[in-house]
């Protein structure tokens, strides 16, 4: 399994390791890590990699958010970068206690792609159309990602599994 880690963590899959399929065939993503598990998984196609399974787990979905909010985000990261992250993570574990993860150094680059990233159904079909089973983890008190957006949007082309308790590490305790 490859697994892509959310903006400005690492090793937190120990916290989804109830989802995650670890067979070599599996690429899995952890919210900003969905973008990037999705873009592997496009570019092992092209070059003939088998890939079986594609794992969105709280994929990072703001396309239903509003320029504003999306704006906002940018501000609140230029102007101190310490306490949007503290906050940021803070959020990703609401309503629940907060486990340990690890920071990793983001950049303003990272959130813009998180915070614009546009999903293509088109071209989550064509993984489809090449033998990819899409699954798609969210959680039903996620405060970071519009989980009822992202549900609807998946539900195309994806198992998706919504977990009404869950935050946005997928935790329901």
């Amino acid at each position: 399994m490859q697994f892509f880690s959310g903006f400005s963590i690492s090793k937190e899959e120990y916290l989804l390791e109830d989802f995650l399929n670890t067979s070599a065939y599996t690429i899995s993503g952890f919210s900003y890590g969905a973008i990037k598990a999705f873009q592997e998984a496009k570019k092992k196609l092209a070059s003939r990699q088998r890939v079986d399974t594609l794992q969105l787990l709280s994929p990072a979905f703001f396309q239903s958010k509003d320029e504003k909010f999306k704006r906002l985000q940018k501000r609140a990261y230029s102007k101190n970068k310490i306490i949007y992250l503290k906050q940021f993570l803070n959020s990703c574990f609401e309503p629940y206690e907060k486990k340990i993860v690890q920071n990793r150094v983001s950049n303003l680059e990272e959130l813009d792609e998180l915070l614009f990233y546009i999903w293509s159904l088109d071209e989550l079909k064509k993984l489809q159309e090449q033998g990819v089973k899409i699954e798609v983890y969210l959680g039903g008190k996620d405060s970071i990602v519009d989980a009822l957006s992202a549900k609807e949007f998946f539900l195309e082309v994806a198992t998706v599994t919504y977990i009404k308790d869950a935050n946005h590490f997928l935790q329901t305790t």
